[in-house]
């Protein structure tokens, strides 16, 4: 089995690189920062396991399509896509005090940069008829608040976006899944002031455990679905998939009744 994991460098995305590798996966490992790609590979080839890396910005569409291109040339295609590449705004405010600069640059990343990587990667595993995604999700995905509009923002697009992959993918063999990975201690995480004085963090072998039970094709059908670790265990949701209602936690517009025509 090969991935690709967008964001290796560091955080989350650094973890499921090397779960994934550790599980027997051969794995490419994408980031801006070559240096810390380097040494990801290096512990990664260290341990016995295979890896290569690439280093572009996600944002870029020319360069991560050369890249993909490259990835797979030298891998013979792709069976999962881990989009674990994020960002967020550095200051915690309502949506009318926010950088315009930032929400940009956060939008450019997590929806523009997701799909800049879907659109290289997806045709290779439509060409060979199989193929999954994992979004790196959160719960600002699936509610609303006040802080971190953007952000926020982002992670609802994706959502949408990882739904048209499994809608539009279900015919030719793929599958897509929103996975929020609860509050992995994380450069990212600790420079929010919602968790500054949070204790208890998700453990990210947790997020590796459920990156790896949707791999193995055992969570299909929670495609186009919402994951939450730290809520959600591998075994809970395989003892209740085969009685899904059709909305189950995917990103809908619920009727205020059951006259509602929209019902």
């Amino acid at each position: 089995m090969r991935a690709l994991v967008t964001g290796a460098s560091q955080g989350i995305g650094r973890a499921v690189a090397l779960g994934l590798a550790r599980a027997g996966f051969t794995v490419a490992v994408v980031a801006r920062g070559a240096r810390l790609l380097d040494d990801l590979v290096d512990e990664i080839t260290g341990e016995g396991g295979r890896a290569v890396a690439t280093a572009f910005d996600v944002t870029d569409y020319a360069a991560v399509a050369a890249g993909v291109h490259a990835l797979e040339l030298e891998l013979g295609g792709l069976d999962l896509l881990v989009q674990a590449a994020g960002r967020i705004e550095d200051r915690e405010v309502p949506p009318w005090e926010a950088d315009p600069a930032q929400v940009k640059a956060v939008l450019d990343t997590n929806v523009l940069g997701a799909f800049h990587v879907a659109r290289a990667v997806l045709p290779g595993m439509v060409a060979r008829g199989s193929g999954r995604v994992v979004d790196l999700s959160s719960g600002s995905a699936s509610k609303d608040s006040g802080r971190y509009a953007a952000y926020g923002a982002s992670k609802a697009a994706l959502f949408r976006l990882g739904g048209a992959i499994a809608a539009a993918g279900a015919e030719h063999g793929l599958s897509a899944f929103e996975l929020s990975p609860g509050v992995v201690r994380t450069a990212m995480s600790t420079s929010m002031s919602q968790h500054a004085d949070r204790t208890e963090w998700t453990d990210p072998e947790a997020v590796v455990e459920m990156v790896l039970a949707i791999a193995s094709g055992r969570l299909d059908a929670w495609s186009g679905r919402f994951l939450r670790v730290g809520v959600d265990t591998p075994e809970a949701l395989l003892a209740v998939q085969d009685r899904l209602d059709p909305a189950a936690r995917r990103l809908v517009v619920a009727p205020y009744g059951p006259e509602d025509p929209l019902g």
